[in-house]
């Protein structure tokens, strides 16, 4: 990809999270009370999950950039609700779905539903989510909304299953890996942004902007976690738990195109052995770094939010649009 070879722009100083939501800290109380709502339900078991879904409440990155794109493209609406509450819906409902599929235990450090409810009540959980999501915009008659976020969701499902089917031949380069990022992670949050401005009353070319816009925080986004596989502080997820999985990420992949055929062979022999040592983790981190492949990703994340924040600044002054630029530098320079 073009954009990992660019030099990097300038980014602003990064913001911490409060900052970032702090031009939209109002609404998204609102959008809070509004999700609560649309998560409801008469049956106890579906209302203890949600309640219990509901307290571990995260980073709120996903409503925020909804309401941010929003702000930035004529206001907050009362569509812009229910296009956050649609995308954090269809969002969780498929996280629900891969702890299932993944038979995580644990997401974020605390217990996923399977783990606390089985997985019957986990998948049919999904599923409440999703009809949810889909009523709501039904409802409403919110038809561009609903074919933004079920669009990235298509996205999501084909980039997970070409991942999977590339990490049983190990047969990926950096064109692959850009395509199955871009569906797996970029599709979600473009969007985010896509949606915002389209509940904001945006035409058709801002909504294209913005959904560049939120691609590429997306792609530096899943970059930047990729690199946390290579070292890192309290980050989420065990070192080496991306090559466990046979994962081929940006730094391996560009660590490998710099390599001899033999080494590369060697690395590669590791990358496909069922069980890894500590040890195999070690060489391949050690390899990945002598070949240059954390510089390359580093390089690549930064560009692709150097741009981003570019084409924000080309929107009219605002707080949201400073709160998007300075997400733009949080992205690559967040620690977890």
């Amino acid at each position: 990809m073009d954009t990992a070879l660019a030099p990097p722009a300038a980014v602003a100083r990064p913001l911490s999270l409060p900052e970032i939501r702090r031009p939209v800290e109002a609404e998204l109380a609102a959008f809070r009370r509004y999700f609560r709502e649309a998560m409801r339900s008469r049956v106890g078991l579906l209302d203890r999950v949600t309640q219990y879904v509901l307290r571990q409440k995260g980073k709120e990155i996903r409503p925020t950039l909804v309401l941010l794109s929003a702000a930035l493209c004529g206001g907050v609406t009362e569509q812009s609700y229910r296009a956050a509450a649609l995308v954090e819906l269809l969002h969780t409902a498929t996280l629900v779905h891969d702890d299932v599929v993944d038979e995580a235990e644990r997401r974020r450090g605390v217990f996923s539903i399977n783990a606390l409810w089985k997985n019957k009540v986990a998948v049919l959980f999904g599923d409440f989510l999703l009809s949810r999501g889909l009523l709501l915009a039904l409802d409403h008659g919110d038809y561009r909304l609903l074919h933004v976020v079920s669009d990235a969701v298509r996205r999501m499902s084909e980039g997970e299953l070409l991942q999977i089917e590339k990490a049983r031949r190990l047969d990926i380069d950096e064109a692959t890996y850009f395509r199955i990022i871009s569906d797996k992670t970029a599709s979600l949050i473009a969007a985010c942004t896509t949606a915002g401005a389209a509940s904001a009353g945006a035409d058709e070319a801002t909504q294209a902007r913005v959904r560049d816009i939120g691609e590429k925080l997306g792609l530096a986004f899943q970059i930047r976690d990729d690199l946390f596989d290579y070292g890192g502080a309290d980050v989420g997820k065990p070192l080496g738990l991306d090559l466990q999985e046979k994962k081929m990420t940006l730094p391996l992949i560009a660590a490998l195109d710099r390599a001899e055929a033999a080494e590369r062979k060697r690395i590669l022999g590791i990358v496909r052995k069922r069980k890894k040592r500590k040890a195999d983790v070690e060489a391949v981190g050690a390899f990945v770094a002598e070949r240059g492949g954390l510089a390359h990703a580093r390089a690549a994340m930064e560009a692709l939010a150097a741009d981003a924040a570019e084409a924000l600044r080309s929107f009219p002054p605002s707080e949201a649009r400073d709160a998007l630029v300075g997400l733009a530098a949080y992205t690559v320079a967040r620690k977890k």
